[in-house]
């Protein structure tokens, strides 16, 4: 992923490694943000994929 140097640099949907990289937390802590429901996020099989808006959402809650 590049560098994300705004929020209107987001892509529409993101992966749980993409999260990780824009919050600057590892992998696992993005994780654990998804499956306890504090980032919303949509499962697509095995995959999360996390709306631009639910990271906006998550970041104006903390």
């Amino acid at each position: 992923m590049a560098v994300i140097t705004s929020f209107d640099n987001l892509p529409l949907v993101l992966h749980v490694k993409d999260l990780a990289e824009v919050l600057s937390i590892s992998q696992n802590t993005a994780y654990a943000l998804v499956r306890s429901g504090q980032i919303r996020s949509i499962r697509t099989g095995r995959t999360y994929r996390i709306p631009k808006y639910a990271v906006i959402e998550y970041l104006n809650k903390s």
